[in-house]
């Protein structure tokens, strides 16, 4: 966004958000008056019971009593209907404050075509929570780029300035070499500008994300309909794998996809009852082997079994941490293919690596580790609220050659999106 048109920008904003200031309040007098509605039925049904004890007081008391347990029965389960509609009970996001990140977020949004009739809170708020997920990262990165390059032209000192800079953020040296690289040749043939150079950086690092993901042939990963579709998703212990899973879960149902949990980390005990909370959030059944020993492999096995009596649509496999040394967990991890691959060989199946954004260069020797072994055909980048180490991301990208296809930037359930490069690169290079 240019200092030029910053002010349309705020203007634009100002309407999608009253835009979705009105549409709210609208949503909340249309709750009052089916709360209002709900009242009034409520007291007309205490009415009803109240005649109704009256003229059972006139018969026989042993009649009375029967009567009265009987509708005691009756009234508590009608309660349970009420009080309890279903088991998510996950609360709707509200619309914040009309500040900096909403004017932000919005225009992100206006940038991929949006108008302002097709936002919603959810988009704005999901934005936001990037952006701010990405601060700590900006902090250590683009606050001191920016303060370097200012609006002077760009200058072989300030390159090497900016190799440090993406070196520190852990872009990686293959991804910081290619960007620089890049710079330098632009650089020969032209004079560039502060701003102009922080809008080529913003292209270069776009196109090291999105390389890998076009080369998978889908740029976003979804189910397939009318085939099952197996997700395993791998990585060490303390990853946020386990949870990960859930909050995928928990996306996928509210996609309307039929989906099921296997819980095959059959090694962390706290796993399964980890899984079964998020499962009855999100109102998706686990499939599970509670006893000790129990093999992963045969709760794949009846996990594929109860899928294809339901027609699931996505699977999600939680398997055991692990590391490259750890040779019985990734013997276990080729059993679980072998189950599938015998079970159902039209599967749709997918092997995603779960990285924490916070460990930088581990997570990228992990990732390399994995690829070697697992057969990975994606990566989850999780916990990247709260750390300085965002490009990573990049990293991943461009040594490893593997697409980012989720990314989480919060503990909420909600709190995991399918990855948007574009989204990624503006919030990680957002102006101070």
């Amino acid at each position: 966004m240019t200092n030029t048109d910053s002010d349309n920008s705020r203007e634009w904003a100002a309407q999608a958000y009253a835009l979705l200031k009105k549409r709210q309040e609208e949503q909340k007098q249309e709750l009052e008056k089916q709360e209002e509605q709900k009242q009034e039925l409520e007291k007309q049904e205490e009415q009803k019971q109240e005649l109704e004890k009256q003229e059972e007081q006139k018969q026989e008391l042993e009649k009375q009593e029967e009567q009265k347990q009987e509708l005691e029965k009756q009234e508590e389960q009608k309660q349970e209907s009420i009080e309890i509609p279903n088991k998510e009970n996950i609360a709707e996001t509200e619309l914040g404050e009309f500040d900096d990140n909403f004017t932000w977020s919005a225009m992100v949004l206006a940038a991929q075509g949006k108008k302002i009739n097709q936002i919603s809170i959810d988009e704005i708020d999901w934005l936001t929570k990037l952006r701010r997920g990405l601060e700590e990262t900006r902090k250590g990165f683009v606050t001191e780029l920016l303060d370097k390059l200012g609006d002077d032209p760009l200058t072989p000192e300030s390159l090497d300035d900016l190799e440090t800079l993406l070196i520190r953020a852990d872009v990686g040296i293959d991804s910081t070499d290619k960007v620089i690289s890049s710079l330098r040749t632009k650089l020969n043939e032209e004079v560039v500008g502060g701003e102009a150079g922080i809008k080529f950086l913003k292209k270069e690092l776009k196109l090291i994300i999105d390389k890998p993901i076009k080369n998978s042939g889908s740029d976003l990963l979804v189910p397939q309909k009318g085939k099952l579709n197996v997700w395993l998703l791998v990585g060490v212990n303390g990853v946020g794998k386990t949870t990960t899973l859930g909050k995928l879960a928990y996306l996928s149902s509210k996609s309307n996809y039929k989906t099921l949990i296997a819980a095959a980390d059959t090694f962390r005990a706290a796993a399964v009852e980890q899984l079964k909370v998020w499962g009855d959030r999100s109102n998706v059944d686990v499939i599970s082997n509670q006893s000790k020993n129990a093999d992963p492999a045969a709760v794949v096995f009846d996990a594929i079994n109860s899928a294809k009596k339901r027609n699931v649509d996505l699977l999600l496999v939680d398997t055991a941490g692990r590391l490259q040394t750890k040779n019985n967990l990734m013997d276990e991890l080729a059993k679980i293919k072998k189950i599938i691959d015998k079970k159902v060989p039209d599967a749709l199946v997918e092997s995603l690596l779960v990285l924490d954004a916070s460990q930088g260069q581990n997570g990228l020797k992990q990732a390399k580790s994995f690829a070697k072994s697992a057969d990975l055909s994606g990566a989850i980048i999780t916990k990247l609220d709260g750390t300085s180490r965002g490009g990573v991301s990049l990293a991943v990208s461009e040594e490893v050659n593997l697409p980012i296809r989720f990314i989480g930037a919060g503990e909420g359930i909600k709190d995991l999106r399918p990855f948007n490069s574009y989204e990624f690169v503006e919030a990680m290079l957002a102006d101070k």
